[in-house]
């Protein structure tokens, strides 16, 4: 990755997505950018919106789970003010999100089926940018 980019890797301090088809490797590589920063002493965190994490298949990849923080959320506003607190800490190194598709707002989770909630996801995800892209500059993360 570091030769496709020909920049040396990953920015810190940035907020990368990752976008791509369903089984396309993102968390493959999310997981692989936290293994490579705890090889170098990092303090990673992977917030895990699908509660989908494969712990044997992390390890696989070189993922320390003793060492990893993982917090497996109960909706987008809970999963960001996670990622928010860990940001803020400074003390973060790597924080992964998987995924931003998996993010619902509460309102969605307490409403009820069938109920249009339209932009709702949209407006979470805005205001939370807007919150977090500061704090990750400012922290390095």
């Amino acid at each position: 990755l570091d030769i496709a980019l020909g920049v040396g890797g990953l920015p810190k301090g940035r907020i990368i997505e990752i976008y791509g088809p369903e089984s396309s490797g993102k968390t493959t590589l999310a997981l692989q950018t936290i293994a490579e920063a705890q090889k170098k002493g990092g303090i990673c965190a992977f917030v895990d919106a699908e509660h989908a994490l494969d712990p044997v298949y992390a390890r696989k990849l070189g993922v320390d789970l003793e060492n990893l923080l993982i917090s497996q959320p109960d909706t987008g506003e809970q999963a960001l003010e996670i990622t928010d607190t860990l940001v803020r800490s400074g003390a973060i190194d790597v924080l992964v999100v998987d995924s931003v598709a998996a993010l619902t707002p509460r309102a969605e989770i307490e409403g009820e089926m069938g109920d249009s909630l339209p932009g709702l996801q949209a407006r979470l995800m805005s205001q939370a940018l807007r919150k977090l892209t500061a704090s990750i500059s400012k922290s390095n993360t």
